[in-house]
């Protein structure tokens, strides 16, 4: 009998059932000038799942010399957005005077709370010499009691992630906890966040969480038996699940409990939409922060 064969007679789903794949998104490709973007969250049928309301894949990309990432100066209020590099370099600058360069396995989460600035960039040895970049940028949607919390920003090294072998699959605790092991990083809502290498032939049963999502970043998987492919984006119901591959893949699973309704405008997200108002204005007004060292440019805020 096949692994694919066996996982479709999952054991754990004798006393539960398993579960099952609600909604499968395709995100699509973005040209964003010199390097591609997918977007899986938010979608019009899919507006986040657990805390999380926004799900980029950017890369894999190669940038040549001169060439590189340069996000200028913009605002975010209500959220936290969470930055993992599978691949690259790039320099992070915000309001509160930080200046992180981030690398290849390590964790980035920036707290907007009231209010925060930051820039993205390629760093200037890089851009000059060329560089490559491959990258999931998520952003957490703050409880309601914290919406309003000061900013704040929490880098943590590739080593500080705890790392699994379980029969074989790769597996790295992100945020929250799974099979045992805690994640450092900060977390406000109950979360859910890992990355999972699994060579062919090998699989791997996923944490439960009240809402959870299966990326798959290479490679190919199948769920209970049933097939996604590279870059699919599928909601899970509640319920034991198994991931299987004939080949290496990559995946991240995130999740966590559900928050209330959120609205998203631009970089804002908030439970009400006169806050999301109130940030427009403050933005175009000039009375958000600056990002020192960064100040002589910024983002227009969209029409």
């Amino acid at each position: 009998m096949s692994t694919l064969a066996q996982v479709s007679e999952n054991e754990d789903c004798v006393e539960s059932p398993c579960a099952e794949i609600e909604r499968i998104i395709r995100p699509g490709k973005k040209d964003l000038g010199g390097f591609h973007v997918r977007r899986a969250l938010p979608m019009p049928m899919q507006r986040k799942v657990g805390p999380w309301v926004f799900f980029d894949h950017a890369g894999p990309a190669t940038f040549q010399p001169g060439q590189g990432l340069d996000v200028r100066p913009h605002p975010h209020i209500n959220l936290a957005t969470v930055t993992y590099l599978f691949a690259g370099q790039f320099l992070h600058r915000d309001s509160l005077g930080n200046e992180q360069l981030i690398g290849p396995g390590e964790i980035n989460l920036m707290v907007a709370g009231r209010g925060i600035v930051h820039s993205e960039r390629t760093p200037g040895a890089l851009k000059a010499n060329g560089s490559s970049l491959h990258a999931l940028q998520l952003w957490l949607a703050l409880p309601e009691a914290d919406e309003e919390t000061a900013p704040d920003f929490y880098h943590h090294p590739a080593e500080a992630m705890p790392e699994l072998d379980l029969d074989g699959v790769k597996v790295r605790i992100l945020m929250g906890s799974a099979y045992g092991a805690q994640s450092p990083v900060k977390t406000f809502a109950r979360t859910l966040y890992l990355e999972a290498n699994l060579p062919g032939g090998h699989s791997l049963s996923l944490p439960e969480e009240e809402e959870r999502a299966l990326y798959v970043v290479d490679g190919a998987v199948t769920i209970n038996g049933q097939e996604l492919g590279q870059f699919d984006f599928a909601v899970l119901s509640p319920g034991p699940a198994t991931i299987a591959t004939q080949a290496d893949s990559r995946v991240a699973l995130i999740g966590g409990e559900t928050l209330s309704e959120r609205h998203i405008a631009w970089n804002f997200v908030s439970s009400t939409r006169e806050r999301i108002e109130q940030a427009k204005q403050d933005w175009r007004a000039g009375r958000f922060p600056k990002v020192p060292g960064d100040e002589e440019e910024f983002i227009p805020l969209p029409e």
